[in-house]
């Protein structure tokens, strides 16, 4: 009893002592504040002196002693204030990570109903699952729609296949049973439907001014647009001197309708792609692999062509309102690929390495781009859309659609299979037959030559490469020599005068155009002096 005594007595004094610590320190603490804030005693202490001019010297350590002790503390309420935040933010992902974990959760359940689900099916089809999955390559994820078999008895329908109760497997509408195991699931597809792909017998009796005269009655027969024959003779002549082209003009003037229509035409549908104002990248064109799932997230852009490796068809991709974002940012790798000389080398990386089911026609990863395959593209030109760039300008040929058609009562048109051979084949043909004479190529560097003294601007290897595919192609579709020449130039050369300071080469167009006339006689060349005549009348 003793010692506890002793005890109890030491762990009072020492608590009290420790207490008392505690205590002073707070009271100390708020003594001090005390005294620091004690307005009044600093008043007192000035009572009675005599400081004489000294009392600026006074206020100043009075404002500088207020400015010290303002700024610890701001910087102290600054600082709780950036505490708080920051538990705030350790809270907000603590509630994130909960969330997470609850998805994962709710991702286990519906995945095991689906099992059971499965089960089921299984169970009424007879056959036990091993035998099932089995049958349908060890297939994982589901998500078609089973196609008709051609046996009777109960089906079980599974990740787009399904399987009679007497063995049969029935496939989707593509004709595949495994495919959506693969992370090339619509490519796969086609490489199924093309293993007894039969070509179409196409048309090879036809010529280019037969064709375009047949498109335009076509359109007009079967859609009621009407296109000045001239325009449809640009888009044919476009299509032998360019992969892309560019329709512009103002809304309602059948821009997107055009290619549209010719897709119908040719009895192969265009494949239109929306362009949207948040596409940045290749991906948006092309699709993205997906780490998560494991599979390739394709789009129709990609489907469309590399079933085109398959076929000889004229295939037609419409970028529709092509410049609501920049071309340059989701088509750049495009714009590259189509300027090399050797189609051979047309060759897209789609996935960095090969997997030992991937598609036939992506050897380690990469896409050959077929020749087959034309890019049309509609743009606006209005505050809601960008500005085409000259380095798609420069690639591309451009047809204005600035005027409604008139209408004109077409003759009854069919459509007709018209093979990209065969049609190279009137390209070339068209090259050969309708060449550039030495005339024309004398006059275009004479004016090459002015250009360039009086405007700094050349023409190019590229523009003179495709003026001479372009211009002989428009002569076979019924065209002229200086039409066709007049409109390259118009829309190649002379619209790069736009960037220039217009207001300093007024002068300097107007004499290009009285050496125009004379080069090529007057008002020979209507596209272009219409064009520098707008120009003028801009400033």
């Amino acid at each position: 009893m003793l010692y506890f005594d002793n005890f109890r007595n030491w762990f009072l004094v020492f608590m009290k002592q420790m207490l008392d610590g505690v205590w002073e320190i707070i009271s100390h603490f708020f003594l001090g504040l005390g005294q620091i804030f004690n307005f009044g005693a600093y008043a007192s202490q000035l009572q009675g002196k005599n400081f004489g001019w000294t009392w600026i010297l006074v206020v100043l350590v009075f404002i500088l002693a207020i400015a010290i002790w303002g700024g610890l503390i701001l910087l102290i309420v600054l600082g709780i204030r950036k505490y708080i935040r920051f538990r705030r933010t350790i809270v907000g992902n603590e509630d994130l990570l909960e969330e997470i974990a609850d998805l994962h959760r709710d991702v286990l359940r519906l995945t095991s109903e689906k099992e059971k689900i499965m089960n089921m099916k299984i169970t009424q089809s007879g056959l036990s699952y091993s035998e099932l999955r089995a049958v349908l390559g060890e297939q994982d994820d589901g998500g078609g729609e089973g196609g008709s078999g051609g046996s009777g008895g109960p089906k079980v329908v599974i990740e787009g296949a399904s399987l009679s109760a007497d063995g049969a497997v029935a496939v989707n509408g593509t004709g595949s049973t495994a495919n959506l195991s693969k992370r090339f699931a619509r490519l796969s597809a086609v490489d199924e439907k093309y293993v007894f792909y039969q070509p179409p017998k196409y048309n090879k009796d036809m010529s280019l001014s037969e064709i375009c005269d047949d498109i335009r009655n076509f359109a007009c027969y079967h859609s009621r647009l009407f296109y000045e024959i001239k325009t449809i003779r640009l888009m044919i002549a476009g299509l032998a001197s360019t992969k892309l082209i560019v329709l512009q003009g103002i809304s309602g003037t059948g821009k997107t309708s055009l290619p549209y229509t010719l897709g119908k035409y040719l009895i192969n549908d265009a494949t239109i792609a929306s362009v949207q104002p948040s596409w940045r990248e290749r991906s948006e064109l092309f699709g993205y692999f997906n780490e998560f799932t494991k599979k390739f997230n394709e789009t129709e852009v990609l489907k469309r062509i590399y079933e085109s490796t398959y076929n000889d068809d004229i295939n037609i991709i419409i970028l529709d309102e092509m410049n609501i974002a920049r071309i340059e940012y989701y088509f750049a790798e495009m714009l590259s690929i189509l300027e090399m000389p050797d189609p051979n080398e047309w060759k897209i990386e789609i996935v960095p390495s090969s997997w030992e089911d991937d598609p036939k026609h992506l050897p380690d990863g990469k896409l050959t781009i077929p020749q087959n395959v034309w890019y049309i593209g509609t743009a606006n030109n209005d505050d809601s859309t960008f500005a085409v760039s000259d380095k798609v300008y420069d690639r591309a040929l451009v047809i204005n659609l600035d005027s409604k058609g008139i209408p004109f009562e077409p003759q009854p048109t069919s459509a007709k299979s018209i093979s990209y051979s065969y049609i190279e084949s009137l390209y070339k043909e068209a090259v050969e037959q309708y060449a550039l004479s030495d005339e024309i190529l004398d006059k275009i560097s004479k004016l090459d030559l002015y250009v360039i003294e009086k405007f700094r601007v050349a023409f190019g290897n590229r523009i003179m490469k495709q003026l001479k595919t372009f211009v002989p192609v428009y002569i076979a579709c019924g065209g002229t020599e200086l039409d066709g020449l007049d409109y390259i130039l118009a829309t190649k050369v002379f619209r790069k005068f736009e960037s220039l300071n217009l207001s300093l080469i007024r002068d300097e167009i107007r004499g290009l155009i009285l050496f125009m006339d004379n080069l090529f006689g007057k008002e020979t060349m209507k596209e272009c002096i219409d064009f520098l005549q707008r120009l003028q009348k801009t400033y």
